[in-house]
């Protein structure tokens, strides 16, 4: 296949949905000589937090010189996104290749009378296939949905398992309490391995701890509590902890100080399993880092952010920011969720400090909520509320309400803030 083949392809192979369970996917990593065998891991669960966690630790790996292999989901810009190497995204050439080879594998299996391996299956074999190649020191690699059974969960050789904030989402499927989903994201700790988490609520962190004593692992927790000398800001924030003084994030949002605290415990603890780096490499990185579509500004005058708070505790996280961060400003906001979210509760949290709301329907996905329905849960809590046919009309009009000194955010999902950036961009190209 060529490039355009092969997107035709991995995006066909979404029909068969998302499958919990690793025998499918063991099975197509053996057809494909088991690359992940040979790979050294940072595996990242949780619920809220993972990918900026990951962008702290892969950039501070990458300033001490390591070639670090990035795997994310979801992707905002490009499908190529999810797979980088020192935060370049994979060629065309190697992907089409590779996906040849693992779709070769996976129809070899479904001819067989075995259930067709997944897009994330295909895709997660894909990088592993792609990292091996590049000769990646370590990949830090996102659990996709869940932990224990998630299909990233076949790797052996995790150097190292780090637990971002569990919170209550993808109830039924991962369980209905906080107990139940922390024993499917501590799924990833494997015995003898060192484990670093977050500091979480009583529940979660009594399965984290009996898991690490069980299977005789080291535990490491970052406590965000005994960070201090905290400067918030959505383009700019210090703090200091663990000895570091005044550290630097580049990273906006009151969640970000948290997640650099885990990134700093997690790189302590691969320095304790001898990697190399330096305090000011981990500087550096923690600087540095770039996680776009996490209260993310993407233009000024009026601001505008981008945010995926997609459940209740990122909707917490995401009014606690925007009440920290801004003090006498009105807001606009551009809302778009999946149905089977808890949309009520995002609406409940952060609706209440909005100016006006515009609902969207997320485009292209089956999964989306109609801006319609939406919009009649916003008008509970916000009258001045309307919908938008499409995200284009949407950012167009938030603009043209909003005056220089408001701030307008686009939240709900990350699966429409690339569309979203998109339109901002062509709206302010035509003001020109």
């Amino acid at each position: 296949m060529d490039y355009k083949e092969a997107r035709v392809y991995l995006d066909n192979v979404a029909k068969y949905g998302s499958v919990l369970g690793l025998e499918n996917m063991r099975e197509l990593l053996r057809r494909l000589g088991n690359p992940q065998d040979e790979l050294r891991f940072v595996h990242i669960s949780g619920t809220n937090g993972k990918g900026s966690v990951l962008a702290y630790i892969s950039t501070v790996l990458k300033e001490a010189g390591y070639r670090v292999g990035r795997y994310v989901s979801p992707t905002l810009f490009s499908y190529r996104e999810r797979i980088q190497v020192n935060e370049e995204y994979i060629e065309k050439e190697p992907l089409a290749r590779l996906a040849t080879r693992v779709a070769e594998a996976a129809e070899a299996m479904a001819e067989e009378g075995r259930p067709h391996p997944t897009a994330f299956e295909i895709e997660t074999c894909l990088a592993f296939l792609y990292f091996l190649e590049k000769k990646c020191d370590i990949v830090v690699l996102e659990t996709g949905l869940g932990g224990l059974l998630d299909a990233t969960n076949v790797i052996k050789t995790a150097e190292l398992a780090v637990l971002a904030s569990i919170s209550l989402d993808h109830m039924g499927l991962l369980g209905n309490t906080l107990g139940e989903i922390a024993e499917n994201k501590a799924g990833i700790i494997k015995p003898h391995m060192a484990v670093v988490t977050a500091r979480q609520e009583p529940e979660a962190m009594e399965v984290i701890e009996r898991a690490c004593r069980e299977r005789a692992c080291s535990l490491a927790v970052a406590d965000a509590g005994k960070a201090c000398d905290i400067r918030y800001g959505y383009e700019r924030q210090t703090f200091s902890y663990g000895g570091y003084r005044e550290l630097v994030i580049s990273l906006g949002g009151v969640c970000q100080i948290g997640n650099a605290v885990l990134a700093v415990e997690a790189v302590k603890a691969l320095v304790s399993l001898g990697w190399q780096v330096t305090e000011e490499q981990l500087r550096r990185g923690l600087e540095t880092a770039r996680w776009r579509g996490r209260f993310s500004v993407i233009a000024k005058d009026p601001l505008f952010l981008i945010d995926g708070a997609h459940n209740r505790d990122a909707a917490k996280i995401l009014r606690k920011s925007l009440e920290l961060c801004f003090t006498n400003r009105r807001f606009f906001y551009i809302m778009g969720v999946f149905k089977d979210k808890e949309y009520e509760e995002i609406v409940k949290t952060t609706v209440p400090l909005s100016t006006h709301v515009i609902t969207i329907e997320t485009p292209g996905n089956s999964r989306a909520l109609p801006a319609g329905e939406l919009l009649k849960v916003v008008r509970k809590y916000q009258p001045s509320a309307e919908s938008a046919d499409n995200i284009l009309k949407a950012v167009q009009k938030s603009l043209e309400m909003a005056d220089k000194e408001d701030v307008i955010i686009a939240f709900g999902s990350l699966s429409f803030l690339g569309e979203v950036t998109k339109a901002v961009a062509a709206v302010r190209s035509a003001e020109l």
